[in-house]
Parts: C-alpha cells; sequence; structure tokens
C-alpha cells in the first residue's frame, strides 16, 4: 500500500488509527495462553476484531524476535493475516551501514512484505538510503520519541550559524526530508510530546507522522490532532495496550472492539 491508497482508507473509514501487535505471551488472555500458537490465535483475534475502525497495524518486532524461529514464523503468519487494505508497518528500528542496511531492507521490503519500516537514523544517510530505494515502500524514521532518554541527544541544542540554534531532532527532521519525498518518508513523533508537533510541521507540512504514546502512556489524541493534522490527515496514531489488553477476559475481543470503535470516532470528529 502506498501514500496515496494510505489516505483514501483515512477518508473512507474517517480514521488514522494504527493498531500496535506489540503482543506479550504474559499479558494474553489466560484461557489462550496453553496454546501452541496462542499469539497467532490471538493476534488473528485482534485483527479480526479492530479492522473496521483501523487503517494500520503495526508489528513491533523485538516481540516475536524474541521467541526465536518460531517468533519470526509468527510474525508472517499475523502478516499475512492482516488484509490488504490495510497499511502494514515493521517496528524494526533499524539503521547500519550501506548494505547492511540493504539487507535489513530485503528482510521487511521482501522477505516479510510490510508496506512500511521504522529506521534508527544515527548513522547518516547511507544507512536510510538502501530502504528509500524500494518503490511504494516507505521509511519511518525516528524523529522525535517520547521516552526519557529523549533529553539525552534528540533535545540537544546545537548551533547552526553564527547567532541561530536549533534542537538536534529538529536539525535531523530537517536534513532527512531532503533524502526522499513524501511519498517515501514519514517521521515518528511521540505522542507524549505532543506540543512539539506544531514546531515539526512548520519543518514537514506535508509529510505523514507515525504517532505511538496514545493511550496507556498517556498521550492526548486530542492534543496529537490539533498540532499534527494537515490537508491529507498525515497522521497514523499508534495505540497498541490500550487496545489489544482491553480486557484479558474472554471478552477480550469485544473489548478490543469497543476501544478501537472510541479512537475512530474520536478521530472522525477531528478530520
Amino acid at each position: 500500500m502506498n501514500r496515496l491508497q494510505l489516505v483514501e482508507q483515512i477518508q473512507q473509514k474517517k480514521s488514522y488509527l494504527c493498531v500496535g501487535l506489540d503482543t506479550d505471551i504474559a499479558k494474553i488472555p489466560a484461557h489462550l495462553q496453553h496454546l501452541p500458537d496462542a499469539i497467532t490465535v490471538f493476534n488473528k483475534a485482534i485483527i479480526d476484531a479492530t479492522k473496521d475502525y483501523c487503517v494500520a497495524y503495526k508489528i513491533n518486532t523485538a516481540f516475536y524476535e524474541s521467541m526465536g524461529v518460531k517468533g519470526w514464523q509468527v510474525m508472517e503468519e499475523t502478516l499475512n493475516y492482516i488484509p490488504k487494505t490495510h497499511f502494514t508497518i515493521a517496528d524494526a528500528k533499524r539503521g547500519d551501514i550501506g548494505n547492511t542496511s540493504a539487507q535489513y531492507a530485503k528482510t521487511f521490503f521482501e522477505t516479510l512484505p510490510f508496506d512500511a519500516v521504522t529506521v534508527a537514523p544515527y548513522m547518516g544517510e547511507d544507512s536510510v538510503r538502501p530502504f528509500l530505494e524500494y518503490k511504494d515502500k516507505i521509511t519511518i524514521v525516528l524523529g522525535l520519541t517520547s521516552n526519557a532518554g529523549a533529553n539525552d541527544f534528540q533535545k540537544l541544542v546545537i548551533k547552526t550559524g553564527a547567532a541561530s540554534e536549533k534542537h538536534l531532532y529538529q536539525q535531523v527532521i530537517e536534513k532527512i526530508a531532503t533524502w526522499g519525498t513524501t511519498d517515501n518518508l514519514m517521521f515518528v513523533i511521540g505522542a507524549t510530546r505532543a506540543s512539539d508537533l506544531a514546531d515539526i510541521r512548520t519543518i514537514v507540512p506535508n509529510h505523514f507522522l507515525l504517532v505511538p504514546g496514545v493511550g496507556a502512556q498517556g498521550g492526548s489524541l486530542k492534543e496529537v490532532s490539533h498540532y499534527g493534522l494537515n490537508k491529507d490527515c498525515g497522521l497514523l496514531v499508534n495505540a497498541s495496550r490500550a487496545v489489544i489488553y482491553a480486557s484479558t477476559g474472554e471478552d477480550f475481543k469485544d473489548a478490543a472492539t469497543k476501544a478501537a470503535k472510541e479512537y475512530a470516532e474520536e478521530m472522525s470528529g477531528y478530520l
């Protein structure tokens, strides 16, 4: 799915919800945990329960890689189960020297045919470029994250001239925006830093932003929407725990549906 198709889905559903499948075997309903394919069963149930209210799914690969070979199989089964009408994101945060990044890009754009992958830009353009070379795929670069450690580097003030200064994250976003286009680049912006979205929109007014942190992490959907929406919507707001673990009982599917529907209805009011 490319950017145009994503925009069409958002317009049709009046939703910009992305459901995060950060599935932890210890947190899924107890009545499923004994099953040999427990995570696959759970993920498929969550997809069935939420697909009418979201436009995207984000698979955090760490939750699957930690299980070894079986985890990769579960991730592939989950990806294949997601309807083709939905945008798929591998939240892998990869980024390395060019030839290594080329293999990461092949992993998440060919072997596992996701529509997008998250990338860490610390090593510079040659670490991101292999991802951008893929047609109709989107590279989602870390811009400003919501964790406490973001202050260690991302918020550092750097001199950009004799009398001008900016935060490092601003320089990163501004520079990376020149490497691609609005068709193949998105940025990750944490929801708990919603007020920074206004500033970020002056740098990248037309790019899509993937915004995690709404729900369990305390981010405000209202604030994110106020500062982040653009003419094409331009937002994918991710909710993981608040949706997939809305209930840990046998009613978990109904609870996930209810949570996703509530997000979608609120989003419809902002569009």
